[in-house]
């Protein structure tokens, strides 16, 4: 077996390995159900990379799939329990037939054209789907939603998937599979001319292959995963509403591939775990989350375009160029002055949600209580920020030579 096959297997051997184990650590139900999020998330997230990261092509209406995958499956899961038999463990394969169905008809529309001609038609076909969620309420179900029972097919091989348990590992073997099965597609040729679509479609054509032929299939291939993400949904939460075909679950998905980083397979496996944990484990904590989450967003793609997965491939070099040591001097200076402007921008942000909050409490900081209807409180902790911002500059001018030494170290390691 070669270095590379070896590596691989360890790879995708410690990731089963991972999906398995995790909710041995995690055995709560507010954390296998937010292991269920992830899980359903990093689908849905890997699918929309095939359009934005593999060939180029940034919708804004793949939530399309995803919602109409959803409600067919959960369609599907109420003919079950009205004696239909099929097995609530392949529903997913039935939201993954509606998103390829849907994603052959809307490709056909779609990928005529490239670019932001793509964008604007895409955009333009999820507002069609999401007005009829509410103009079709029988097969949408309004604003109510339609709801299922994932244990109406009786028990199969034991397993009721009741228990959100049975949930997780039933969402986690498919995003093993679907996870393996997207990979395997990135190396066929299938998609590698994705990526010269992406790059020169012009000279793809110029070699034989058709450049609106080839966005076609990638869609229609992305609109299946999709919707087996959306027939997972459909088990989780048994119900479906209008939401799920949403600009904002298309926004949502977008942003979650983009963060991780759309040059790498699994930056959107890093992005959707982080969205999660910031919708459901940060949203519980404060109401200021999309405030933060947008934040966020906007420091990724100012300083790191290539998301949080090029972050790690640049800790990687530092690590084989053997540069961690001097890398780790940098984060040293830099620790301290970072949390602590950081904390002052949370204690600002948070008490600017305080101050609006018509039923506010008194606001509580590390134990200190600010009163923030006092322009006081204000002035003091605004001067407090700009005093930390100032130290942080400070620092910076001290690491900021080495960190340029780091760079021209990795150049120079680049061209040997």
């Amino acid at each position: 077996m070669s270095p590379a096959a070896r590596r691989r297997w360890i790879v995708w051997g410690g990731f089963a390995a991972v999906l398995v184990a995790a909710p041995l650590v995690f055995n709560k139900g507010f954390s296998l159900s937010l292991l269920c999020q992830m899980g359903i998330l990093i689908i849905f997230a890997l699918s929309y990379n095939m359009l934005l990261g593999q060939t180029g092509l940034l919708s804004f209406g793949h939530a399309v799939y995803y919602g109409l995958g959803a409600i067919i499956s959960i369609h599907a899961l109420n003919l079950v329990q009205a004696g239909w038999k099929f097995p609530v463990t392949l529903m997913p394969l039935v939201g993954g037939a509606a998103g390829l169905f849907f994603g052959v008809i809307f490709g056909y529309v779609t990928t005529r054209r490239a670019g932001t001609t793509f964008s604007m038609i895409s955009l333009g076909v999820g507002e069609m789907v999401a007005a009829c969620s509410l103009m079709f309420p029988a097969f949408f179900g309004g604003e109510a939603g339609v709801s299922g029972n994932r244990s109406a097919g009786g028990a199969f091989l034991g397993l009721t998937y009741g228990p959100q348990i049975q949930i997780y590992y039933l969402v986690a073997a498919w995003l093993l599979l679907a996870t393996a099965a997207m990979y395997a597609l990135s190396r066929t040729p299938l998609g590698r001319m994705a990526n010269a679509v992406r790059d020169n479609p012009e000279r793809a054509q110029f070699v034989g292959y058709d450049p609106q032929h080839v966005r076609f299939m990638m869609v229609a291939l992305s609109g299946f995963f999709a919707g087996v993400a959306g027939g997972l949904s459909a088990l989780n939460y048994e119900i479906v509403t209008a939401e799920s075909v949403s600009a904002a679950t298309s926004g949502m998905v977008l942003l979650a591939t983009y963060l991780g980083g759309i040059g790498f397979f699994a930056g959107p496996i890093a992005g959707a775990i982080v969205v999660t944990l910031m919708q459901t484990a940060l949203g519980s904590v404060t109401k200021a989350w999309p405030f933060y989450f947008g934040a966020m967003f906007l420091a990724t793609v100012l300083f790191v375009p290539g998301g949080l997965a090029s972050v790690a491939m640049l800790h990687k070099r530092l690590w084989d160029a053997r540069l961690v040591k001097k890398a780790a001097g940098v984060y040293a200076i830099m620790a301290v002055p970072s949390v602590v402007v950081l904390g002052f921008a949370v204690l600002l942000v948070e008490m600017a949600y305080n101050a609006s909050d018509e039923s506010r409490s008194a606001f509580n900081a590390l134990g200190i209580t600010l009163d923030t209807t006092a322009n006081g409180t204000w002035i003091a902790v605004i001067a407090l920020t700009i005093a930390a911002i100032a130290g942080w500059r400070l620092a910076w001018r001290v690491a900021s030579p080495r960190w340029s030494e780091l760079g021209a170290a990795l150049a120079g390691d680049r061209r040997r």
